[in-house]
């Protein structure tokens, strides 16, 4: 990796594209999977790369929602393990809940790559290569699961998701909290709870309300997702980036 100033104005950005160049060349990140971070850097510039109010207000609502979940996943890709592998343990720890591998560009040496990755991190368990199951209507190799994990989870956090897998849960009964910095995508538009934020910010301040509402009485945490608009929140995202960009 090459040595980047912290004086650079881009230092933060330019060290998260070493990170998944280098993982990229570890076999841990697909080629494509460089094109969906641009796409996602360039949605957080609307943002001023921060975690909005109304971001944080769906980390809180998230949080509840995994912490009233029976069976929770969180399902992680290449790009996740690259970018945020302690953060996703933690949460997970915090929770608790199952951690599983799951990849479009799917080969067995690929996830054994990434479920060794997480292990390093201090995972002790992880899924995804069993792949004994299959959630309904996917051909593609999103579909392939784990029958402990993805397929009988009743929450699941599916950060840097593809909008066809979320449709897929959402059919299957399940809650389907989405981390997506497009607030267009037909994922964030499908998940019952989405995040507009950076999955690098996302993951921790989840961690922190799981923590906050740990002790809550469980009516109370319960409220919190029942009350939740997703379809709203989408549009005051909008309004925000509007009135941002009439400001700028």
């Amino acid at each position: 990796m090459i040595k980047i100033p912290k004086s650079h104005p881009r230092y933060f950005s330019l060290k998260t594209r070493e990170k998944l160049l280098h993982a990229m060349k570890k076999g841990l990140v697909h080629e494509t999977g460089l094109f969906a971070h641009g796409r996602g850097e360039a949605f957080d510039y609307l943002f001023g790369e921060k975690t909005i109010a109304i971001a944080n207000e769906a980390e809180r609502v998230a949080a509840a929602a995994l912490l009233n979940a029976k069976n929770p996943v969180i399902s992680v890709n290449g790009n996740v393990v690259a970018l945020a592998p302690d953060e996703c343990i933690n949460l997970a720890k915090c929770i608790p809940a199952k951690i599983e591998v799951n990849l479009f560009h799917r080969t067995t040496d690929r996830v054994k790559k990434l479920v060794k990755e997480l292990e390093k991190a201090g995972a002790e368990e992880i899924y995804g290569l069993k792949a004994d199951a299959r959630i309904p209507g996917l051909d593609h190799d999103r579909g392939i699961c784990d029958n402990n994990g993805i397929f009988s989870a009743d929450v699941i956090l599916v950060p840097l998701e593809d909008g066809d897998r979320c449709q897929a849960l959402k059919k299957m009964g399940k809650t389907v909290i989405a981390i997506d910095l497009n607030p267009l995508s037909r994922t964030a538009k499908t998940a019952d709870i989405t995040i507009v934020d950076n999955v690098i910010r996302a993951i921790p301040n989840i961690e922190t309300w799981v923590e906050k509402l740990r002790d809550i009485d469980k009516k109370s945490v319960y409220n919190i997702v029942k009350s939740w608009d997703n379809d709203k929140m989408l549009d005051d995202v909008l309004l925000f980036v509007s009135k941002r960009l009439n400001s700028l």
